[in-house]
Order: C-alpha cells, then structure tokens, then sequence
C-alpha cells in the first residue's frame, strides 16, 4: 500500500515561474546534447567519413570531461562571490558552448577526411569545455533550490518537461538539413541550423543566472569558514584546493546510493543515445530501401511522437514518484521502455512503414522517467553525503552524474559506429544493403538497448534511501543547522 502523502511545508514550495526558469536550463542542455548527437550523421552521409572515425569524435571529447567536469563542480562548490556559487558559470558557460557549436559546423568544402576529423576534435573539445562549465553549477543548482523530498520531484518533473520539448525539433534535423529551400545541401545545412542553435543556446541559457537564487550558499560558505586556516601563500592554496578536490571527489565515489543511480543512468541513456544514431540506418536502409529522404521523414515522425509522449510520461512518473516512491516509478517507467525496445524488432517493417510509429510512446518511458527520477533521487543522495561530511557538494555530485550522462553519448556514438562497421554496412551500396548487415542492424537496434535497460532496473533494486530515510536525514541536517522542523520526523 502506498504510504501517505507528505505535505510540502510552504517555506519548501518553489514558485511555478521559478520551476519554468529552472527549466529554461534544460532546454538548451538537451539542445545541446541533442542536436551534437543528431547532427553527426552529418560528417558520414555528406563529408563521406568513415562511420568509425565518427564514432571516435564522439568519444574522444568525453575523456578530458573525466577531468574538467569534477574540477568545475569543485570550483562551482567552492566559489564564493557577490552573484553565488553557481550563476556567474552558468552566464558564462551558456555563450562559450552557443559560440563554439557555431563555429563547430562550419566545415569548408573540398577538405581531406583528416582535414576534418581534426578541426571537429579541436572545436569539439572547446565546445564540451563551454558545455561544462554551463551544465555543471546548473544542474548542482537544482539539487539545492528545494530540501523537501517531493517537491524536487516536481522541479525536476517541470524541467524535464520543458527540456522535452527539444525533442520535437531535433528527430527533424536532418530532413530539415536536406530542404532545398532552405539550403544548398545537407553540409550548408549543418552550418546554417548550427548557427540558430548557437544563439539559442545563448539567449536561453543565460536565463536562469540572471533569475534564480541560491539556496544553500551561506551553509556552504560558514562550512568553508569552520575548515583550518588557509595558508596565505599560493603553493599553500594550491596544495590545499587539490587536497580538497580529491578528498571531496573520493568521497563522492564511495557513496554506494550515488554509484547505483549513476550505473542506471549510463545504461538507460547510453541505450538511448545508441538508438537514436542507430535508427536512422534501420529505417532508411531497411524499411525505405536507402530512401535517406523518406527514411528521414518517418524517423521525425517516430521521434516526434516519441517527444509528444515523454510530455505525458513525465507527468505520469512524477504523480507516480510521489505516490509508490522514486524507486518503484523507476521499475515501472523503465520496464515499459524494454517493452518498446523489443517491440521494434516486429515494427520496423518495410511491409507496412507506418508501424515504426508503434513503439515509439512506449520507448518514450525511458528518459522521461530517468531524468525525472534520477535529478531527484541524486538531491537525496547530496543531504545523506551533508549528513556524513559536514559539506555541500552538489557540484561535484552534479558534474560526476553528468559526465556519466556524457560518457554514455560518448560511448553510444563510438560503439555505434563500430557496430555499422561490424554489420558490414556501406553507405556506397545504397539501398543494396546485405541481408545478414539488415539483420545485424535491426538486432542491435532493438535489443542492445532492452538489454542495458533490464541491467538498470537491477542496479536499483537495492536503492537505500526511501522517503522515509530522507525524512529523517533532512530533520537531523536541520537540527544540526539549528533550524529544527517539527512537522519533519525522528531522525532514525
């Protein structure tokens, strides 16, 4: 039996119109993610690059985030100035990553495919940079703007939703790069969609630095101040930071609750990210014969009614989070993207193409759950570390979860490619495609994605803070703050 209700005290409340400005974040970071993963089919299909090197500038970037998103969730954690620990990053983030994927597509003609592999790994490690420091304080930003248990569900049910609606637009990518009114051919196309997508990202992404307040700041800054006395020589500041940021980023590891929600979340999105790539070939090499036209056009109406359904997914799985716990909406959420999975197998049929609209609001559970869930599960995770260290580390926290988030589009894109290689697929051949490359496509397309969705539901089988637990942390943190709540229970 579900257990009932808790009321959210109002000092906990966030305003709807603070919600959408969080949101507001969201937006451009699943622009960003989105149009990088969607346009890189670019590079195969109208630069002719191997689909293998393709796979590689996906990947190779996510490696210096291993590095770059912990230091700036420390230095975002750490920062202490007359705007907050967060929103000046954000300010700023947001126009280095607008500025870089701009300049990122805009490939000159007639170049080697070495030519280009290097320029896009150059602008690409930019590009992430930017994306770091924009998405790293954000993301920790939301971990702090409520305590209350249930209504970071909410926070985080708004902005995914608004995040969502990226993904109307970004399953039409390519058929909008491919519009001869519009442009001269699919390259021209990838440059000019880049440059829309650059000032949107600016012009958006600034909007929760200049509107939302921080939280949890000044606990933050009276834990700093009650550390040992900093030395006053640089090498003495140096070498305490680096002591700090090991500490704090081992610390953050050993959290087992933190490992598992971070393990789903890799296998559900890397699935995710493998399919979204991956589809595109099954369906126009497979159902269309090599209509890359045609192809692209059921494709966007698969992924836009994929987008249409997250909208009343999210809805279900924050009323479902808030009823039968985080953890029981994640089984249910996720179980039913399986089923989606597996279900394109019989779907994707050239005997009658609009089946492929099918499974698509079922596969539609997948990320609208996790990044409704997991956001919120993760805020939990921070007060029991609170809890335990005496520290606020949602930055560090944050940036760990995201690059996991990355790490999984880096490594969906890399296995991707070489899984086109494996099956023996050339883009040479057309619509001639191999029998057994069909098969190997549409096998990989279906069920490696199920797979690493079953896997994730095992990893949260054994979550350890329920609602109750997190109760019970919040009334000990408040005491300790000496902000007692009564309405809150014993800790246990």
């Amino acid at each position: 039996m579900p257990a009932p209700v808790h009321q959210t005290a109002a000092v906990d409340r966030i305003p709807f119109q603070q919600k959408l400005i969080y949101g507001a974040g969201a937006f451009v970071n699943n622009l960003l993610a989105g149009a990088i993963g969607g346009m890189m089919i670019v590079l195969n299909l109208a630069y002719g690059m191997n689909p293998a090197l393709v796979g590689l500038l996906g990947a190779l970037p996510r490696l210096t985030d291993a590095i770059t998103d912990p230091v700036m969730g420390y230095i975002s954690d750490n920062t202490r100035s007359r705007w907050g620990r967060r929103r000046p990053y954000i300010f700023l983030g947001a126009i280095i990553a607008g500025v870089m994927f701009m300049l990122l597509w805009q490939l000159p003609p007639g170049k080697s495919e070495t030519w280009y592999f290097w320029y896009f790994l150059a602008g690409s490690f930019l590009f992430y940079l930017g994306y770091t420091i924009f998405a790293t304080p954000w993301v920790a930003l939301g971990y702090e703007l409520t305590p209350d248990y249930h209504e970071r569900t909410r926070l985080m049910g708004v902005q995914n939703f608004i995040g969502q609606s990226v993904y109307l637009v970004t399953p039409w990518l390519l058929l909008m790069m491919q519009h001869e009114g519009w442009f001269d051919g699919m390259a021209q196309g990838a440059a000019g969609l880049a440059v829309i997508i650059g000032l949107i990202t600016i012009l958006v992404g600034i909007v929760p630095a200049i509107f939302l307040r921080e939280r949890f700041q000044d606990i933050a800054a009276r834990a700093q101040e009650s550390d040992e006395p900093v030395s006053a020589s640089m090498p003495g500041i140096v070498a305490r930071n680096l002591r700090e940021f090991f500490a704090g980023f081992l610390t953050t590891l050993r959290s087992r609750p933190f490992l598992k929600l971070c393990a789903a979340t890799f296998l559900v999105f890397n699935g995710f990210i493998m399919v979204a790539a991956f589809q595109f070939y099954v369906i126009i090499y497979y159902v269309f014969g090599g209509d890359t036209v045609e192809g692209a056009r059921f494709a966007g109406y698969a992924g836009t009614l994929q987008s249409l359904s997250t909208f009343g997914v999210i809805v279900l799985v924050t009323w479902m989070g808030t009823r039968i716990g985080k953890r029981n909406a994640f089984f249910v959420a996720i179980a039913v993207s399986t089923a989606g999975y597996v279900l394109k197998w019989f779907c994707y049929t050239p005997d009658n193409p609009w089946l492929v609209l099918l499974p698509a609001p079922l596969i539609a559970f997948g990320l609208g759950g996790l990044f409704t869930l997991m956001p919120s599960m993760i805020a939990d995770v921070v007060d029991a570390d609170e809890l335990d260290t005496h520290e606020r580390r949602e930055g560090m926290y944050g940036s760990i979860f995201w690059w996991v988030v990355k790490l999984g589009m880096a490594v969906a894109i890399a296995v991707g490619g070489l899984l086109l290689n494996a099956t023996g697929f050339d883009v040479a051949l057309g619509g001639e495609q191999s029998a057994v490359s069909i098969q190997m496509m549409r096998a990989f397309d279906a069920f490696l994605p199920a797979l690493a969705s079953l896997l994730a539901i095992w990893a949260i089988a054994t979550f350890s803070i329920d609602e109750s637990k997190a109760y019970a942390i919040r009334a000990e943190l408040e005491r300790r703050r000496g902000r007692p709540d009564p309405s809150l229970p014993e800790p246990a």
